[in-house]
């Protein structure tokens, strides 16, 4: 699984233009590939570092005014993600059984994110200087113009530790967004409506908060097309990433906003709507897990015995909970899996998780309208209500637009958004038109041509067969290790 996911961000890195075409239509790039800059691990870091100072200073200005219960809140969702943080990096780039005690106290300083990202910059800058000889080599298929193009790409050390540095980074967005920024941002709104005035630090910590958060679920959505797709070359344009940034963020912000409201007029009810939801969220998988009788799988870590697996996969079963209780996680789990996803995607439940949700936020919406308390009396309580759900439907009609107009592999669904409002659509005049038919739109044509690209069909060709006798050698002896 490890070595999976880092093959899977060679993605990130443009490929270089020496390029050949084999007798089976195989492009064999000879060339390494021109690094890009560590974008996502630096920030990353300066998302950790920045909301880490911010709530440092808030803590401060609470001790200076005697608020001990914001203070010690705000302290606990600082350093419980933070020292998760350190872990995931340890774990990931498995420190622990080498050599390097500065890394390690760093780590005990809460500054392992600082020396992870200088040590990815220094690989970054490094790279190209000298000729390397490439590890492994990297097979996918690039789409393009409706055509599938099997293609391999020769990967040296530095392509690699970036590879994992990117990996690494990714996990620790995802655990410090929902692990810390999300109850902070929650904490600090609710602290702003009870003290009933803005504080500028708390107001900072509170945009630095929403901006992590965002890019946490960002994450999630990109690591989930990666995983699902994994044979394919997935590049996402940017109108992909402003349609998700719209979509998250205003999802979040609209959840969240919802909870605080509730919170505000029902103090004790909230605390048994959000375990309701953590609950339910963590032991659906377990559920399935034992419904279909399946094992825990034997390669998380070798080193681990079945006690350690399954507290690991309760602590990913966690995560994986407070993110759904905010937002759409993108992935299912699969407990009894290698890679611990379904691949499959289920618009069934994607519908049911919006479906519910909206009418979750809209019971607590209206919940807080009925006892709402005098302080909203300036505010004009409905126009907030119709704000939060236009909001909200907002965020669903752009991931809407993302699944049909912008999603990276969208010519493989074999039904896209229009065919399903279409069907529908077409269910509702059956009804109601003595059974009708219709033409096919001309979306479904689209995806009747483009069906021969749907997996598996499309399988990669045995790459080393284009190989030398010593180049194949190297292949197979680093899939045996």
């Amino acid at each position: 699984m490890e070595e999976g996911d880092q093959v899977e961000n060679i993605s990130d890195v443009e490929q270089s233009h020496h390029e050949s075409a084999s007798e089976n239509g195989v492009m064999l790039v000879v060339n390494h590939s021109n690094i890009q800059p560590p974008f996502s691990v630096v920030l990353a870091t300066l998302l950790y570092c920045a909301e880490f100072v911010c709530a440092a200073v808030l803590c401060n200005v609470y001790h200076k005014t005697d608020d001990d219960i914001w203070m010690g809140s705000t302290i606990t969702f600082m350093l419980v993600p933070a020292v998760l943080t350190q872990l995931a990096l340890t774990f990931i780039h498995r420190d622990l059984g080498r050599d390097r005690p500065l890394v390690l106290f760093l780590h005990l300083l809460l500054l392992g994110p600082l020396i992870r990202c200088f040590e990815a910059l220094v690989v970054y800058f490094k790279a190209g200087k000298e000729e390397e000889p490439y590890v492994t080599i990297s097979r996918k298929i690039k789409l393009k113009k409706d055509q599938a193009t099997p293609m391999e790409w020769e990967i040296g050390h530095s392509e690699r530790k970036l590879a994992t540095h990117r990996n690494a980074f990714k996990r620790t967005a995802v655990i410090q967004a929902f692990l810390g920024s999300t109850p902070q941002l929650t904490l600090q709104l609710y602290a702003n409506i009870q003290e009933k005035y803005f504080l500028p630090v708390r107001l900072t910590l509170m945009v630095i908060c929403l901006i992590s958060i965002t890019y946490g679920a960002l994450v999630c959505s990109v690591l989930a097309i990666n995983i699902r797709y994994d044979d394919y070359k997935v590049r996402l344009r940017p109108a992909a990433y402003l349609c998700m940034i719209l979509w998250r963020g205003l999802e979040i912000a609209t959840r969240i906003t919802s909870l605080v409201l509730f919170s505000s007029a029902l103090t004790y009810w909230v605390i048994l709507v959000g375990l309701g939801n953590l609950l339910f969220f963590f032991l659906q998988p377990w559920a399935e897990f034992w419904a279909r009788r399946a094992s825990l799988p034997d390669n998380v870590e070798k080193n681990f015995s079945k006690l350690g697996t399954t507290v690991v996969l309760s602590l990913v079963t966690f995560l994986y909970a407070c993110i759904n209780v905010f937002c759409w996680s993108a992935v299912q789990l699969d407990l009894g899996h290698r890679d611990l996803i379904e691949m499959k995607q289920h618009w069934g439940r994607l519908a049911a998780y919006y479906g519910g949700r909206f009418l979750e936020n809209s019971t607590l919406i209206a919940l807080w309208y009925f006892y709402k308390s005098d302080f909203y009396s300036y505010v004009c309580a409905p126009l907030l209500v119709a704000q939060l759900l236009i909001c909200y439907s907002l965020a669903v009609l752009f991931m809407l637009l993302f699944y049909q107009f912008c999603h990276p592999c969208r010519r493989l669904f074999r039904h896209n958004v229009h065919d399903c409002l279409a069907c529908v659509c077409c269910c509702r005049r059956g009804v109601g038109g003595a059974g009708e038919t219709h033409p096919h739109s001309y979306s479904t044509a689209a995806t009747m041509v483009l069906a021969p690209l749907e997996p598996p069909n499309l399988q990669p060709p045995d790459l080393t067969s284009q190989l030398g006798e010593h180049e194949t050698a190297i292949v197979e002896d680093m899939e045996v290790a």
